[in-house]
């Protein structure tokens, strides 16, 4: 096994989280890459494991966490790590002990680049980003919210760091009286994400002028602050839990039932 940075040859693939053979997610990586070409210059770091072949099974991005949607200072921030598990495509690499292997190499990157600790969120429940397998890797936990339980996690390289917090959200989308509105917040860093906003709007542009779509881009951080929310999706006013990414026929009965009351 081999961790490498990011270089233009596997940009594609990075920007897919490597799911090359999912064309819905490659056809919202747009997003993705307009978030990167924003980033690229303020920090972000991208390794990406390789088996012994050179095949590229897993993927993990970090960068200042003063671009993230946690409040902290002279902190870094991995926002996903992750190993590409489905038997399609490249195949299964999980279990091999890629993940370990990038976040000890993002580890030492982000303690040489000078910050004063490093910081990962997980779930609770046990399913994608688990907080349980970054305590395994020495992190701890300093915050939690929501209710999917997030954690906040850390490992600190000085004395002097100071915790991170998770931003509160401060506002949420309003009703329409005569419309189902659908309100997509989306910083563009998760292709999970991006597919779930063009999943919506897709399914919202079937209804006509009964639906009203509205996408925020909260990588501006006048926008975050003013909501608190990087990243959701609301159908009138109500949150949709999208990891993973609600298929299209939920979607499609979810704003059909709210259309049906207007």
């Amino acid at each position: 096994m081999r961790i490498i940075d990011l270089t233009e040859e596997h940009k594609s693939s990075y920007l897919v989280c490597l799911e090359d053979w999912s064309e819905e997610i490659r056809g919202a990586s747009r997003v993705k890459e307009e978030w990167y070409n924003k980033m690229k210059d303020k920090g972000l770091r991208v390794k990406l494991a390789q088996d012994e072949h050179g095949v590229v099974g897993g993927m993990i991005q970090y960068f200042p966490i003063e671009y993230s949607w946690v409040e902290g200072k002279d902190l870094y921030f991995i926002s996903c790590i992750w190993v590409h598990g489905y038997k399609k495509g490249r195949g299964n690499f999980q279990n091999k002990g890629m993940g370990k292997a990038m976040l000890q190499a993002a580890v030492e990157d982000a303690k040489e680049l000078g910050a004063k600790g490093i910081v990962a969120w997980g779930l609770s429940l046990p399913f994608w980003m688990k907080a349980s397998w970054y305590k395994k890797q020495g992190f701890t936990p300093v915050a939690r919210k929501g209710f999917l339980d997030e954690v906040l996690l850390w490992k600190t390289f000085t004395d002097d760091a100071v915790p991170p917090k998770w931003v509160q959200q401060k506002k949420k989308p309003e009703k329409s009286p005569d419309k189902v509105t659908v309100t997509c917040l989306n910083l563009g860093w998760c292709p999970a994400m991006n597919l779930a906003c063009e999943r919506a709007k897709d399914v919202a542009s079937e209804f006509g002028d009964k639906v009203e779509v509205e996408s925020i881009n909260t990588f501006d951080k006048s926008t975050f602050n003013e909501w608190g929310i990087a990243d959701s999706l609301y159908i009138d006013g109500k949150k949709v839990r999208t990891g993973p990414p609600p298929s299209k026929e939920k979607l499609r009965k979810i704003i059909e039932k709210k259309v049906r009351r207007k």
